[in-house]
């Protein structure tokens, strides 16, 4: 056998097991969910819907590093970043709705056992899609020497965690200020967007994807799916849409509010002079 045949079939055994560990980290994902699902649909309650999501990433992102066999410093550093969103933004969602009681956007899904089902497995299409990059990240044999996407990536993954960490942080004190009772939130970072946090959420993931992108080649690049994904979800499906129709339906016949949507960016921000 030659040096070329040689390293043709070991480029196929490593698709081979690449392509394995990215459906176990698919069927482990919908395992979950739907388990979840389960468990929803019988005490009617979507309290760790949020939970088992963010759980699901830091799970699979461990996992596929384990099942991929290689352990490199960008492996390692990517699977990291991607525990400390979890842990955050699971653990704020979490004391959120353990303080609330319920989340608004299931109040006419959590009797419906077979819309919640459709909830749970959107959710676990959002997890596997979003955390793609990782994935095949974490199951790459080749060790690329660390560069300038790298360093770049984590630094836009940084900027990122930090603002949705602090939006965050800022409307849960704004909303238990009982003096803002009935009031929409313009200080901070939301005088600059008017949804800051999910600008942050859309910067992590796509910072995790320069990185992981050191070591791609050919097909795998269309993995640029996730963060477009991210993104799309959040400004036209499951967030921003909902949020401001919310908020239109709340304080749209008020000046300020109407004067705040005019002057305050939707998404992305810019600087106020």
């Amino acid at each position: 056998m030659t040096g070329a045949q040689i390293a043709a079939l070991l480029a196929a055994l490593q698709d081979m097991i690449m392509g394995s560990t990215l459906a176990k980290c698919a069927l482990t994902d919908l395992g979950i969910q739907w388990a979840g699902w389960a468990l929803a649909a019988a005490f009617r309650t979507e309290k760790f819907y949020d939970l088992a999501g963010s759980g699901t990433f830091i799970l699979l992102a461990h996992l596929s590093r384990i099942w991929g066999g290689a352990s490199h410093t960008r492996q390692k550093v990517q699977t990291g970043l991607v525990t400390a969103w979890g842990l955050r933004l699971g653990t704020f969602l979490f004391l959120r709705i353990l303080k609330d009681g319920h989340d608004r956007r299931f109040n006419k899904v959590r009797d419906s056992p077979g819309t919640f089902f459709v909830y749970w497995t959107v959710q676990a299409v959002w997890v596997f899609m979003t955390l793609l990059p990782t994935l095949m990240l974490n199951t790459e044999k080749r060790n690329v020497p660390l560069g300038p996407r790298d360093y770049i990536g984590w630094t836009v993954w940084g900027i990122g965690f930090a603002a949705e960490a602090i939006a965050d942080q800022q409307k849960w004190l704004f909303k238990r200020d009982p003096d803002n009772a009935g009031r929409f939130i313009q200080s901070g970072l939301w005088g600059y967007s008017r949804h800051p946090n999910y600008f942050g959420e859309i910067l992590q993931w796509s910072g995790l994807w320069l990185s992981a992108s050191s070591v791609m080649q050919g097909p795998q690049y269309l993995s640029v799916a996730s963060p477009l994904f991210v993104w799309f979800l959040l400004r036209y499906v499951s967030g921003i849409p909902i949020l401001e129709k919310q908020a239109m339906k709340r304080w749209g016949s008020e000046a300020a509010f109407q004067d705040y949507v005019k002057n305050t960016p939707l998404l992305w921000p810019w600087p106020k002079f």
